[in-house]
């Protein structure tokens, strides 16, 4: 079973940074795509940022292209998401995920706990 792990979640002011990571472990390369998703109270989850484990191509929403970059560590079985120019609509839990990638996008498999991000105006 993959265990994913997010952690680097917090709270900053708008037009702040943040980077959160995920750890991957266990069942290594069952999946070629990971990413990172966000929920905030009350709305469904969205799809933030994606990107394959072989090739590192990045997909973003359109919310957040421009701001935030995902990237991966493959040595170290690791993800992070680099978030700049934060604004209070990003306030979420933010999910890391890993999947299938197929016909251009990142289908999740596993999904880590959460991390919470809270951007104050």
């Amino acid at each position: 079973q993959v265990q994913l792990v997010e952690s680097g979640g917090g709270s900053v002011q708008a037009g702040g940074s943040l980077r959160v990571s995920c750890v991957a472990s266990g069942a290594n390369w069952r999946w070629n795509c990971m990413g990172w998703f966000r929920q905030a109270p009350g709305k469904e989850r969205e799809r933030v940022a994606t990107i394959t484990t072989n090739s590192g191509s990045a997909f973003y929403s359109d919310s957040v292209k421009g701001r935030f970059t995902i990237s991966r560590d493959n040595a170290k079985n690791t993800v992070y998401l680099q978030m700049n120019s934060l604004k209070p609509e990003d306030t979420a839990v933010y999910y890391c995920a890993a999947g299938t990638w197929y016909i251009g996008a990142c289908s999740p498999d596993y999904w880590g706990q959460g991390t919470q991000v809270t951007v104050s105006s």
